[in-house]
């Protein structure tokens, strides 16, 4: 093992590089969100619309089919509430 002094910037690997694929489900990056998806399931059609759109893949499916959340992998973003054709998810501020 070399000591630190020892050490150049060639022994590092480059930050924000993906070294392993597929390790993200290893990181819950949902903390930083300021607003997170409410389903309501009254108003789902069960298309699939929001799960094929969330860039995060965050969105899971219940025993009936109806859209929810994996809150450990949502940042927050959005796009699920654009894409939702029946209009069946709001964004709601984290602390509500």
């Amino acid at each position: 093992m070399k000591r630190e002094q020892e050490y150049t910037w060639t022994d590092f690997e480059r930050g924000y590089v993906i070294t392993e694929p597929g390790s993200s489900r290893e990181y819950h990056t949902g903390d930083w969100r300021s607003q997170r998806p409410i389903f309501d399931k009254e108003r789902c059609i069960k298309c699939g619309v929001c799960w094929i759109f969330c860039p995060d893949s965050a969105i899971r499916f219940d025993a009936e089919g109806h859209a929810e959340t994996d809150l450990d992998y949502c940042k927050g973003c959005g796009i699920c509430v654009r894409e939702c054709l029946p209009g069946a998810i709001t964004m709601v501020d984290e602390e509500d």
